[in-house]
């Protein structure tokens, strides 16, 4: 247990003196929403990967795993948001309108969306009802949500044709969940691993429907092209779709832990 606490700590003033190496000094416009909202994401990133790593410890050991994937989910996503934040202040102060980190953001979405995909395999790994073949459906199924999503925002392809596929690579995922191998899989899981699932099908499926959105409002279907909405709406699906996630693992975890307890005495 000392251990881990040792190993959890090192871990945090990793974290604080790697944001301290990417803060500028830029000053923040009380006026400037997205810029706040980076902010916020930033904070409540933090946050969560702090709490995370804490909690690790008082959950059962087959538990643990997940919650230490649900604090890599929010400390990369911090990482990539001290830059995304700076970046956006930064270039709003130089032409007053503000550059959508594009690159910085998809770079993350890389890294944390199959993380929380994988979310689904390994609460039923541990239980053993889980095989590699869904890990790999659902892993590439979020690798051409992804790739077609930036080709999309970044003029690579037609825009729509590639919000499409993105479209149904999600929607793929979403039946995985609800009817196919992996909601299968978890009606033979323990009374907290069925709730861990539950919720995290909820945030699948309805928060993660605020980024299709967000894409529509950058390419301007509702009128004229709106970067700020874009921006402020990824912001909001990030904290949701990351930190919720993390936090229905964790309380399901607490539960599970609870219930083998007062079942051992």
């Amino acid at each position: 247990m000392l251990n881990n606490r040792t190993l959890g700590l090192t871990v945090l003033v990793g974290l604080l003196f790697a944001g301290s190496a990417s803060a500028e000094t830029t000053p923040l416009s009380e006026n400037d929403m997205v810029a706040v909202s980076f902010w916020i994401a930033t904070a409540m990133m933090f946050a969560s990967t702090i709490f995370f790593l804490v909690e690790r410890n008082n959950v059962a050991p087959k538990w643990r795993t997940s919650m230490t994937v649900a604090a890599l989910v929010t400390g990369v996503a911090w990482y990539h948001y001290t830059y995304m934040r700076d970046h956006w202040v930064m270039t709003k102060a130089i032409d007053g309108t503000g550059e959508s980190p594009l690159v910085l953001r998809y770079i993350d979405w890389l890294i944390t969306v199959p993380l929380q995909v994988a979310e689904f395999y390994l609460i039923l790994a541990a239980i053993g009802v889980a095989s590699a073949a869904l890990f790999w459906r659902l892993f590439g199924a979020s690798i051409i949500m992804l790739v077609f999503g930036f080709l999309g925002e970044s003029g690579e392809m037609n825009a729509m044709l590639a919000w499409g596929i993105g479209v149904v690579a999600w929607a793929y995922i979403v039946y995985e969940v609800w009817v196919g191998d992996a909601k299968k899989a978890s009606e033979k899981a323990s009374e907290g691993t069925q709730l861990a699932f539950t919720y995290m099908t909820y945030i699948l499926t309805f928060g993660w429907a605020i980024y299709p959105l967000g894409y529509l409002y950058g390419e301007g279907v509702f009128g004229d092209e709106d970067l700020d909405m874009l921006n402020i709406v990824y912001n909001i699906a990030d904290v949701v779709n990351k930190t919720a996630f993390g936090m229905m693992i964790w309380y399901a975890a607490t539960v599970d832990t609870a219930a083998a307890a007062e079942s051992e005495d």
